[in-house]
């Protein structure tokens, strides 16, 4: 659906969360793009920017498009238990889980254009038994993620400004990344990127730079074998399959601007890799977008800041930005 509103869960309501989610609507109901809350009405009413009368509560998501510029439609899903800003706990896990299903299932059916997620915190989540090891895995369990061209997602994509970052490991062990990386994994996660980039982003023909794990890529073998004996390899195979690859290059060289120029998206091979360069670019406007889904899905990227939640200073920029793009990704998906 082009035209239809967003979902946007409200993540951990000890966190900023609701905060964050009144502050963008307030921002966000003049022009949109237009979304539901799927949440607890009563802890975004009680968030900093938030009252009674800017919370309207609706019984189906096609009432949010009317309701938007006047208040921030909720698709009610109480809490069981009462939370305190900056105190998270086990006990709202239930909820948390509950809404991230509700607006899947939502965009799933084609009623909401798409899905934005407001951070969760994963230890009271597993606390309360959450078997998944964070949101990305939860949405491709959930969605039965796509396969295109004998790959499959979930694939975690950062965004800022010009930037686009994608990631073969995520939240591993730096001393575990070389022993997870493999010829089929980097291919994988090429395939994807490059579907996505084509699927979402509009990007005709992409080009694809890939990271190298070790300093000056490897120095030909001399600094680490891996890519000599992966990287490479996997490089040449995305070539064969069809996918401008290029590489390894080092990473400490791939992101200033006449090299990020040089492509559409950069492949890298752990976190803070790819993290680091998203961060320095854009701190308050970074996006994470999951590629891979048959859902449009991003989230801000940042934390749920309990040490911040309640007291009125939480910046919505992240989320903001998020909002844009996942309507940017839906209305291209729909054209």
């Amino acid at each position: 659906m082009k035209t239809g509103p967003l979902a946007l869960t409200l993540g951990d309501p000890a966190g900023v969360g609701p905060e964050i989610v009144v502050k963008a609507w307030a921002e966000l109901r003049g022009k949109g793009p237009a979304f539901l809350a799927v949440g607890d009405a009563q802890a975004l009413a009680s968030a900093p920017g938030g009252a009674a009368g800017l919370v309207r509560r609706i019984t189906r998501p096609e009432e949010a498009l009317r309701v938007f510029p006047e208040a921030l439609p909720v698709l009610d899903l109480p809490l069981k238990a009462p939370v305190v800003a900056g105190q998270p706990s086990s006990s709202a896990a239930p909820a948390i889980i509950q809404w991230i299903e509700t607006a899947v299932g939502l965009a799933l059916r084609g009623v909401v254009a798409g899905l934005v997620t407001a951070p969760i915190a994963k230890a009271p989540l597993y606390d309360a038994g959450f078997r998944f090891p964070g949101h990305t895995e939860f949405l491709g369990e959930l969605t039965q993620a796509a396969s295109w061209d004998g790959a499959r997602g979930p694939i975690m994509m950062l965004t800022a400004r010009d930037l686009r970052v994608t990631l073969v490991t995520v939240h591993e062990p730096i001393a575990r990344v070389s022993s997870l990386l493999t010829v089929e994994r980097i291919v994988n996660a090429g395939l994807v990127t490059a579907q996505a980039l084509r699927r979402d982003f509009g990007v005709r023909e992409p080009r694809l730079a890939v990271a190298g794990l070790n300093p000056h890529a490897g120095e030909s073998g001399a600094i680490g074998r891996e890519e000599v004996e992966i990287v490479e390899p996997a490089i040449r195979a995305l070539r064969d399959l069809g996918v401008d690859a290029a590489g390894p290059y080092p990473a400490d060289t791939m992101f200033p601007d006449a090299m990020r120029a040089l492509y559409d998206a950069a492949l890298c091979l752990y976190h803070d890799q790819a993290l680091i360069p998203v961060k320095m670019l854009d701190f308050w406007g970074g996006v994470n977008v999951t590629l891979g889904l048959p859902i449009v899905r991003t989230s801000p990227d940042h934390g749920t800041a309990f040490d911040i939640a309640g007291r009125g200073v939480a910046r919505p920029d992240s989320l903001i930005a998020a909002i844009r793009l996942a309507d940017e990704i839906a209305r291209t998906r729909g054209g």
